[in-house]
């Protein structure tokens, strides 16, 4: 967490970048730019990879040295961010999470250890203002909503993988409230749940939030505005992504209509000068002419970018079903996973896998793809049958000190180099990347030469799990258009709303050890899970005397509770003592002698201060109280 008033100037309001110039290695990523974002907006920063989106964060938090320019906000304004994940130490999740809270852990310690009355008072009155005693309720909501149970809270961030620190990681700031809000693709290691809740989140986040995002739902339905990293220049649009990206197309359009139109121009007083300047009569009119092409401002068209495109082969048909299953199960030795799978797919269908983290979506895509056998039951497939296989894991595994020629080499070794690069080219990859160590593209990179590589084989079945990550916009709208005309059959696990509305065509659930079609829409499916204690479905009408819906509670609501009431009791017991000892101390006759009137009224002063505190924290434990109470009895 960064303190902005300390090292950059001030601004009231806003977030405003003046003028700024930045440059590494010799080349300028942002030049003379500038924007201003009010306090409050949500703002989606976008650009193409390698156009300096993270570097600008950087720049925003005073990383960076500029050449030129300001960066101003509010005095005092924290910015958070995550940068990296957690430390995998024996702190647990919540714990950790709470701690992100600077101010709150300041003020616990110091009222365990306060004696001045006055004081104590101030820090009561604090912890109050800042609702300190619902934080670990609310630092349990979020760890909920991207993804871990009442239990996993509870463990420590060392029985975690990396990507679920990551999550830990994003969970402490948003807890912690930064005033400005940095994230730099967040939904890159969530899953769609944890993406959905996301989206919910950042909608009611209280303060500034600037995001760095490929997510297309995420920008749509998160922020009211898109900054665009372009050409070194910011441009700011007022809206959702996919009004950013029609007032772009029409910028664009009359920009080029514009050029075109002076390019004409510009022809016809060139013909005119070319035609009459060597004749006496029409010589000051050919003169005005070169003045005027010498005055005329160029208006450039804006240059077309190489669009991004992914080439899959084509592969052969064959006879459906490509997979069936009967009575099927699947699981990890003893332990079964999924049962009574009953599953039939054809070489056209398009399914997408909706379910929470760990109801099984990789272990149904495993066995699908043959990486894990069945436990009992059967499983048919075309003798023919080719699978191919993309995961995230699959991009950390390519070989690093290789480039991605060398690696289609080994897969492809009878093929003459001209035929692997025109390959790679149907990826995005030219002939730079072709020959650079993987170690050194970037991410979008790798993942491009992964399901390169997944597709190799023209494949009948592309099982696809997570495949967006690192992909820039235009890169997921490349993916998009190619599996809508790839032949073969897609099993798709995403989190990008976008890319599952637009290739798949069934939806399976996994939920409960099963597999069953789900037979509503994603809009549903989104709905549902943002308000889980919510039934489904269409009201068919309600009775007039219904009765009243009753509230429910979860373990882990109940739980919270109890803790909020705990912590509010030990606050009045710690009053009540201080209280006590104010009391004692008043009751010394020595205290009212003559000369001691100052003194006097300094300690019946902390005496009304510590009873208001006093007032407050009774209160505040009797509501604690009754809210537990009300739970309990549901």
């Amino acid at each position: 967490m960064i303190d902005a008033g300390r090292y950059i100037g001030q601004s009231p309001l806003m977030l405003k970048i003046s003028d700024i110039t930045y440059s590494v290695a010799g080349r300028t990523l942002v030049e003379h730019a500038s924007v201003t974002i009010p306090t409050g907006h949500k703002v989606g920063l976008v650009g193409r990879n390698g156009s300096g989106k993270t570097t600008l964060f950087k720049i925003i938090r005073g990383e960076m040295v500029l050449d030129t320019g300001v960066v101003n906000m509010p005095q005092g304004w924290k910015i958070g961010g995550v940068s990296q994940e957690v430390p995998g130490n024996e702190v647990s999740l919540i714990n950790t999470v709470l701690r992100a809270d600077v101010e709150r852990e300041a003020l616990l310690a110091e009222a365990e250890t306060a004696t001045d009355p006055h004081r104590i008072a101030e820090v009561q009155t604090r912890l109050s203002d800042i609702d300190a005693w619902s934080a670990e309720a609310r630092a349990a909501s979020i760890l909920k909503g991207l993804g871990f149970t009442h239990e996993e809270q509870l463990q420590p961030c060392s029985a975690f993988s990396g990507g679920w620190r990551m999550r830990v990681a994003l969970a402490a700031v948003l807890f912690s409230e930064p005033d400005l809000l940095l994230l730099d693709e967040p939904t890159n290691y969530l899953d769609l749940e944890g993406a959905l809740w996301l989206e919910a989140y950042l909608v009611k986040y209280p303060h500034t939030v600037l995001i760095v995002s490929h997510d297309r739902e995420l920008l749509n339905r998160s922020v009211g505005g898109i900054l665009h990293l372009e050409d070194k220049g910011l441009i700011y649009y007022t809206g959702t992504y996919d009004m950013f990206a029609k007032q772009r197309a029409q910028k664009r359009a009359l920009l080029a209509s514009a050029a075109k139109k002076q390019d004409a121009k510009r022809e016809h007083l060139q013909a005119f000068v070319d035609r009459f300047k060597a004749k006496a009569s029409k010589a000051k009119q050919a003169q005005s002419r070169v003045k005027a092409l010498e005055k005329m401002e160029t208006i450039r068209a804006p240059e077309d970018v190489a669009r991004t495109v992914f080439t899959f082969p084509k592969p052969e048909e064959l006879s459906p079903p490509i997979i069936a299953t009967e009575g099927a199960a699947v699981g990890y030795g003893d332990t079964i996973i999924l049962r009574d799978l009953n599953l039939r797919i054809d070489q056209d269908d398009r399914i997408a896998l909706l379910g929470r983290n760990g109801e099984g979506k990789s272990t149904l895509s495993k066995m699908l793809s043959d990486r894990l056998q069945i436990a009992h039951g059967s499983m048919v497939s075309s003798n023919k049958l080719r699978i191919g296989f993309f995961a995230q894991h699959q991009v950390d595994e390519l070989f690093i000190d290789e480039t991605p020629l060398q690696h289609l080499m080994r897969e492809r070794a009878s093929e003459g180099q001209a035929r692997l690069r025109a390959r790679l080219a149907g990826f995005g990859l030219g002939a730079d990347q072709a020959d650079t160590e993987v170690g050194r593209l970037s991410g979008g990179q790798k993942a491009r030469l992964s399901l390169l590589l997944a597709t190799l084989p023209a494949p009948h079945l592309l099982i696809l799990d997570e495949p967006t990550n690192h992909l820039d916009i235009e890169s997921r709208e490349a993916l998009v258009d190619a599996l809508t005309a790839y032949t073969g059959a897609v099993i798709l696990v995403s989190h990008d709303m976008h890319l599952l509305s637009m290739v798949a065509d069934r939806l399976w659930l996994v939920k409960d050890g099963h597999v069953t079609p789900y037979e509503d829409d994603l809009e549903a499916y989104r709905k549902m899970l943002l308000t889980p204690d919510k039934p489904m479905g269409k009201d068919k009408g309600k009775a007039k005397d219904a009765a009243p819906k009753v509230e429910t509670f979860t373990r882990e609501q109940i739980q919270a509770l109890r803790a909020e009431a705990k912590k509010s009791e030990e606050r009045v017991n710690k009053i009540n003592d201080m209280r006590d000892k104010l009391a004692k101390k008043l009751a010394d006759p020595a205290l009212y002698d003559d000369g001691k009137a100052g003194e006097l009224a300094t300690w019946n002063k902390k005496y009304a201060e510590v009873m208001n505190g006093l007032e407050r924290a009774e209160s505040m434990w009797m509501q604690s109280l009754e809210k537990l109470e009300k739970a309990q009895r549901k």
